[in-house]
């Protein structure tokens, strides 16, 4: 997916502030599930983020042009693990390891069929 830094997204030099990073991911994910015709929040389940491990390469400015990829690493029963990737050109300037927890009514619980369904049509070999 591709995502343009605007003013909001930029400090006062223009540099991307450091969490908008993980919103990029975090939009790019939801985006996967909204063009697969899937509504987010159904029955009452969401995602929650457990564990996010980030690392920062080099910086994004106002007005870049901005890839963000999305890799599948793994399915559990309740967990999905997530590589996002954010590229200027050919650049890498960014890349989170997400560990998201599938949750209904506030309560992990297992990915439900179609769910699980999803995720695997995507998981990365």
């Amino acid at each position: 997916m591709q995502i343009r830094v605007y003013y909001e997204d930029t400090d006062a030099g223009g540099v991307v502030y450091h969490t908008n990073y993980i919103k990029y991911c975090e939009r790019t994910r939801s985006q996967m599930f909204y063009d697969d015709g899937k509504k987010l929040g159904e029955d009452n389940c969401h995602f929650v983020v457990k564990h996010i491990d980030a690392e920062y390469f080099k910086p994004a400015y106002l007005g870049d042009l901005l890839d963000v990829k999305t890799d599948i690493l793994e399915l559990k029963g309740a967990s999905v693990s997530v590589l996002h990737t954010i590229y200027r050109g050919d650049e890498k300037l960014f890349c989170a390891k997400m560990l998201i927890v599938f949750v209904k009514d506030f309560k992990p619980t297992k990915l439900t069929d179609d769910v699980r369904e999803f995720f695997a049509k995507q998981l990365k070999k």
